[in-house]
């Protein structure tokens, strides 16, 4: 596999320039933000998350005022005490997206945010603790313990509060196959590892944040 030389100067022969390159970078949030986000927000991105797969996002986004109005902005002591059959009234309402299994993972992922505010004293401390070089473990607790939180939805909840992370989008993965570091989209604990590798060896020569090395790999692929 190529080093973060190589990485880099593939990007900026690309973009043309230094300032053009980090002009389409994004950057991570500290961890004192992510620490003091406050449980709802949590809640609330995550189940926007879940409801955005597979879906167009600017729908569900124009949605999304009315989630908040039936879910008691996302306070997830209120949404935890909503039981089935306000579940199923909500399949009722047009102002929202009604799809009962992702209905049914918002007061299931509240309880989950609870047990860890009671665990670490908020859900902002799990996220903001995290190492970034064991980000993969990250994802993987995020989905044994939340709920319809597999696949790219934990990594793409993270990238979307502000967590460094890199996203194993479709670019991405081309990338990593032209790498040779995998062969097919990693999901195996053998592969995330393997890519986690990567990554944690260009930080450590680059000094950037995930987030951004993931940016740039993808546009290593041609389009």
């Amino acid at each position: 596999m190529h080093d973060y030389q190589w990485l880099h100067e593939y990007c900026l022969n690309r973009f043309g320039s230094s300032r053009a390159l980090e002009a389409r970078l994004p950057q991570p949030q500290s961890e004192q933000y992510l620490r003091e986000l406050s449980d709802d927000r949590y809640l609330s991105t995550m189940s926007l998350r879940i409801f955005r797969a597979g879906l167009k996002h600017s729908l569900v986004d124009a949605k999304w005022p009315a989630f908040e109005q039936v879910f008691f902005g996302f306070d997830p002591e209120k949404v935890v005490l909503m039981g089935a059959e306000r579940l199923e009234n909500l399949m009722q309402d047009t102002r929202i997206i009604r799809h009962l299994g992702k209905l049914k993972s918002v007061p299931r992922n509240a309880q989950f945010i609870l047990d860890e505010r009671q665990r670490r004293g908020s859900f902002g401390a799990l996220i903001a603790d995290w190492p970034s070089s064991d980000i993969v473990g990250l994802w993987k607790y995020l989905a044994k313990q939340g709920t319809q939180l597999g696949g790219l939805s934990a990594p793409r909840f993270l990238r979307m509060v502000g967590k460094d992370t890199f996203v194993p989008t479709d670019d991405m993965v081309a990338a990593l196959k032209a790498q040779k570091v995998v062969d097919k989209a990693p999901t195996s604990l053998k592969e995330l590892a393997a890519v986690q590798a990567l990554f944690n060896g260009w930080q450590e020569q680059s000094g950037r944040p995930l987030c951004q090395l993931s940016v740039m790999l993808a546009h290593t692929v041609n389009h």
